[in-house]
């Protein structure tokens, strides 16, 4: 039997990627949605190494750049705003810790939306309930929609992926939390430096400001802590616990943290990775952040699930829809170079979140150091390089 009629839960970056493939080698798609429409601002991500060349071969680049956000790049700042260590765009040849392509993930979502929205059949405020896999397909009922079967199911709905849940069991057994928490927002406020400002504190907190493509500043909290009981869902309890953790926290904290009730993309979430020995099972297979989620730390997350996305899709065509060869070839191809975009960079949560003054000046240091000549070579090695060297292979368009 040929696969042909696919279903993907989750309209981020990885489903709609997903979809344009598998729409270009003739499969009938369906995309799902738990919210009631695509998802504005979120954090600026990353389009970096081999995913560029997806994004071109997907005819997007001049629309992707055009909506990038001009950061000029990265800056550690004290308590009165000076700047104690900055690495410039430019200085890790446009991938660095800033690359060259940041773009704010609710405008990739969208620009991958509206490529594919003609030819699929896209359905929000709706999510899969149950899952029943049979021999001649996947039987699937929701939470709004009527049941339907499909030949296959892909889980593209991110590192709390309910259809992971459903096909291979509780989350607790394959992510793996990081000991650290994040949140990131709008705020009304003009940005005036072009620059992603982090100031830490000690205590292992840090609070920054990123520029947003409408000139507007995006504010960003993090901080070490073992797991919380706050509710995933519960908006109003963690900006109450953001507060507690941030009052004795000075440069710009206390401002943004005001702006956070009136944020419409408020987001907090624990810093986990996700670890599976196998990204399929029967008819459904898992995608992007919800396969292999590498955490915000590694900056690699969007970049995994478009070449992911690329080579799930043309596996499922080259094996004429046996989803058993294709799911094998896809996770044979795409493992190792998941593997090494899960690398933290050094130090990891510790070098990101450093826990004392002392430690603070330290990281400062070693930032201030890593953009001198003779050791750009070295940290671009260890910190940027993580997930490049895989070689697209060519896949033959049906239509």
């Amino acid at each position: 039997m040929n696969d042909r009629t696919v279903l993907i839960s989750g309209a981020g970056v990885a489903g709609p990627a997903l979809a344009y493939w598998l729409r270009r080698y003739g499969f009938a798609v369906t995309v799902v949605e738990r919210a009631p429409g695509l998802r504005p601002g979120g954090q600026a991500v990353d389009v970096r190494g081999t995913a560029r060349e997806v994004v071109d071969r997907m005819g997007l680049t001049a629309r992707v750049r055009a909506e990038t956000v001009r950061e000029q790049g990265m800056a550690y700042v004290g308590e009165r705003g000076e700047v104690r260590a900055r690495l410039p765009v430019h200085a890790f040849g446009g991938e660095g810790i800033v690359a060259d392509i940041e773009i704010e993930r609710g405008d990739l979502a969208r620009l991958l939306y509206e490529a594919t929205r003609d030819e699929v059949e896209y359905v929000f405020d709706d999510s899969i309930e149950t899952l029943d896999q049979t021999g001649d397909g996947v039987r699937l009922t929701f939470a709004r929609s009527a049941p339907r079967t499909v030949d296959l199911v892909i889980g593209a709905d991110g590192s709390h992926s309910r259809t992971r849940a459903l096909a291979f069991g509780p989350e607790a057994a394959y992510v793996r939390p990081l000991g650290a928490y994040l949140a990131y927002f709008s705020t009304p406020y003009r940005d005036e430096t072009g620059w992603f400002l982090l100031h830490n504190a000690p205590g292992g907190r840090v609070v920054g400001t990123r520029p947003t493509r409408d000139g507007r500043t995006a504010a960003f909290f993090s901080f070490r802590s073992e797991a919380l009981g706050v509710d995933r869902r519960d908006a109003a309890a963690q900006q109450r616990l953001l507060a507690e953790r941030f009052a004795d926290v000075g440069w710009r904290a206390a401002d943004l943290l005001a702006a956070a009730p009136d944020a419409g993309d408020f987001y907090f979430d624990r810093y986990g990775q996700v670890r599976m020995e196998s990204w399929s099972t029967g008819r459904v297979a898992l995608l992007g952040d919800a396969a292999w989620c590498p955490s915000p730390l590694t900056g690699q997350g969007t970049s995994l699930a478009l070449v992911g996305a690329y080579l799930l899709a043309g596996e499922l065509a080259a094996a004429r829809g046996d989803h058993t060869v294709a799911y094998r070839r896809y996770e044979e191809l795409l493992r190792p170079h998941v593997t090494r975009g899960q690398e933290l960079p050094g130090g990891g949560i510790g070098g990101f979140l450093p826990d004392s003054r002392a430690a603070i000046r330290m990281r400062d240091a070693s930032m201030r150091a890593m953009t001198s000549r003779p050791l750009r070579g070295l940290a671009t090695r260890l910190f940027f390089s993580k997930a490049d060297g895989l070689d697209l292979p060519e896949y033959a368009a049906t239509r």
